[in-house]
């Protein structure tokens, strides 16, 4: 038996659940550590640990009708072979624990899911490595593989160490910090802080005549790690994201690794622990004085190996004792641990028979699979990148082993599409080669026709990918790139055509803020707070939703035709005028108007912006947007939703409402995203502070 298969047949004889310091006696007794080791590993006493493991090997003992102790217990248990009575009790057990307790694999598995598969090593190592001075690791693994699970597990473990952890999300940073080294340190440096609950003081140690890099590195030897004789475990997660600001990555990642350096000779960078995770391993741009990055203990994480698939089909409830069935998952899912337990959840929904996993997998590199949104985020990534998509095109149709360009071996590796075997390339799974075999064709012999076809394909996949999980709607990540995106688009075809401003593209940010959504959560709780996201995100949904026709865009209320009435709306320099014709009053039920609008092969884009914010992203001109704007905030405050706030004055009404902030800019080789982000952001910010529930056109 296997040290799984002894807990699993605990479990279900044993009439109480084994307790977590049960289950670590047993662990690692089984990898024959001592109790010292165990006790200091669990902090715990030894004599609690000595106790609790006493009367473990009794009721082990009893169950088995002979003596069982530390000293004995492989030994005895990994010689026997689970007879059909204990696979049946195991099955049992998994099938009730299963039906109470499944889980659909999305994001990091908590750490006391069942679902949780180790990797002893790896964790070991982890723990050895974060418990020496001045320590880095850096751990990588293409998405999906568990890094996110991992790290739960490191942050919990740093806490029973009594460290002093700090965990930094690169990907929650704005793109707006990225601008400079210099603002972006000081954005590091201050959560670093607040993370550490320290009054951020950049002031005191910033010093612009010797740097940022050097600012930095003083504020956190001389106050960060100077304020506690506890070390810090400074966790960084998506380390490569940085990757998309060479300017930035140029130096903050030699600055990370001279710290880590530093700590050879100097005590104050010891209490300093570094860990790292990444896609893949780390090339640096052009112009750094390494092409690698390279820093402390490098960690790969492995796909699972068919012993650790086998243990996760038990815990779902599959007693297999055909492996064929695991050899199967195996050649068309590669080990990969998202792959795998989507294929096990859905497989417990079907039923679980031999049909069913047929079934599973002759549909899995179809449309009609359960991977289908999951594969179509990378035929739309793919679909980004020309050089990408040719290069795992041909690595698709090869059947030995492609020799592939290192940076573009470096990407796809980082999307886990593929293994390397030095700069030669292979799928990483069966899966892979399957559906993107059929879905990809190589640029150069793509027609006018099959262009268009890939162009309405961006569009279905952008509105499928990177959800906001509550509201539906694009998340802040989506918005970002398909503002870039659209960016780039729209510069590259003004350089082409040298389009005057007059027949320029416009791109139009609308930003809509609920006023006052903080006291309303705290007022109302969290369930009605989730409740109101939800019911604005419709709202705006809806106000956008109507389709193109000839060339106009529908909305409700105005139409953009006659110079009859004129409507004034504030803007940062001036007084903008609208002049439009008033079909219904402003009480009146919402019917539908038309707003002109510049190029109608582009969808608008609805995102969730931030906790509170959200966004409207489209191809039209500022007249347009700002009434589109009013639209949303009118059809917001008819939502009538109550906002009772007893003694706080400056309310704007008596039910919720939206501030809104519009702006617009034609996009050249002298604008950047941000410029428009920071035009909206500012009128917005106006919006709020000349008494809310309006809208402001910078």
């Amino acid at each position: 038996m296997t040290i799984d298969e002894v807990l699993l047949l605990l479990k279900a004889n044993l009439p109480n659940s084994l307790s977590s310091l049960q289950e670590m006696i047993l662990r690692s007794s089984w990898q024959g550590k001592t109790y010292t080791n165990i006790a200091a590993e669990a902090h715990y006493g030894e004599e609690r640990v000595r106790k609790v493991a006493s009367n473990l090997w009794q009721l082990i003992s009893d169950l088995y009708q002979e003596q069982i102790n530390k000293s004995n217990f492989r030994h005895v248990l990994e010689a026997r072979r689970l007879n059909k009575a204990e696979q049946q009790i195991i099955h049992d057990y998994n099938k009730v624990a299963i039906n109470t307790s499944l889980e659909y694999p999305s994001g990091p598995v908590s750490a006391n899911s069942r679902f949780y598969i180790s990797h002893p090593v790896i964790e070991e190592t982890v723990k050895a490595q974060i418990s020496k001075p001045g320590s880095a690791i850096y751990i990588h693994g293409p998405r999906k593989m568990g890094k996110s699970s991992l790290l739960l597990r490191i942050i919990n473990h740093g806490k029973n160490c009594n460290l002093r952890v700090v965990a930094i999300d690169f990907q929650q940073a704005e793109q707006s910090l990225f601008v400079n080294l210099n603002k972006f340190l000081r954005w590091f440096c201050i959560n670093v802080s607040r993370e550490l609950d320290l009054e951020p003081k950049l002031n005191q140690y910033w010093d612009e005549e010797v740097g940022s890099k050097i600012s930095c590195s003083l504020y956190f030897k001389s106050y960060l790690l100077a304020s506690s004789d506890t070390p810090v475990l400074l966790i960084l997660n998506e380390i490569d994201w940085l990757l998309e600001y060479p300017e930035i990555t140029r130096d903050f990642l030699p600055l990370l690794r001279s710290w880590y350096e530093q700590s050879r000779y100097i005590e104050a960078w010891q209490k300093l622990r570094l860990v790292l995770f990444g896609s893949a391993q780390i090339l640096l741009p052009p112009k750094s004085t390494q092409s690698q990055f390279n820093i402390g203990f490098t960690l790969k994480l492995p796909p699972l190996s068919t012993e650790q698939v086998e243990s996760l089909a038990k815990i779902h409830g599959f007693n297999w004792i055909n492996n064929s069935h695991i050899q199967i998952l195996m050649l068309m899912l590669g080990g990969h641990p998202f792959l795998i337990r989507l294929a096990f959840y859905h497989l417990v929904k079907m039923g679980g028979t031999e049909e069913d996993l047929e079934n599973i997998l002759q549909k899995a590199p179809t449309e009609e699979g359960i991977y289908q949104q999951y594969l179509q985020q990378y035929l739309l990534a793919l679909r980004e990148e020309a050089e990408l998509e040719t290069a795992f095109f041909e690595i698709v149709t090869n059947h030995t082993s492609t020799y592939i360009d290192p940076i573009l071996a470096q990407k796809l590796q980082s999307m886990g599409l593929i293994n390397l075997s030095g700069y030669h390339a292979y799928p990483a799974c069966e899966l892979y080669r399957l559906y993107f075999r059929k879905k990809l064709q190589l640029p150069e012999k793509l027609d006018n026709l099959r262009f268009k076809q890939v162009e309405k394909e961006h569009q279905e996949l952008r509105f499928f990918s990177t959800v906001d999980e509550l509201t539906q709607l694009a998340n802040r990540q989506y918005f970002d790139n398909y503002l870039y995106m659209e960016w780039q688009h729209c510069t590259q075809q003004e350089a082409k055509q040298n389009t005057s401003v007059t027949n320029s593209i416009n791109i139009s940010l609308i930003l809509c803020d609920i006023d006052c959504f903080d006291i309303y959560s705290r007022t109302y709780g969290k369930l009605a707070g989730d409740d109101c996201l939800k019911q604005v995100a419709n709202a705006i949904r809806y106000c956008v939703k109507h389709p193109l026709a000839n060339n106009n865009f529908l909305y409700g209320g105005i139409n953009y035709i006659n110079n009859v009435q004129t409507e004034n709306f504030q803007t940062e320099n001036f007084q903008f005028e609208f002049k439009a014709e008033k079909l219904q009053s402003d009480d009146s039920p919402v019917n539908d108007f038309e707003i002109s609008r510049q190029s109608t092969d582009k969808p608008i884009l609805v995102a969730r912006y931030s906790e509170d914010k959200f966004a409207i992203l489209s191809m039209i001109e500022s007249g347009a947007a700002a009434y589109i704007g009013e639209y949303v905030r009118k059809t917001i405050k008819k939502l009538a939703i109550p906002c009772d706030y007893p003694g706080l004055g400056g309310i704007p009404a008596n039910v919720l409402t939206v501030s809104v902030g519009v702006a617009s800019i034609i996009p050249s080789a002298n604008t950047e995203p941000n410029d428009l982000i920071h035009k909206a952001e500012t009128a917005l910010k106006k919006a709020k502070k000349q008494g809310r529930n309006q809208v402001i056109l910078a």
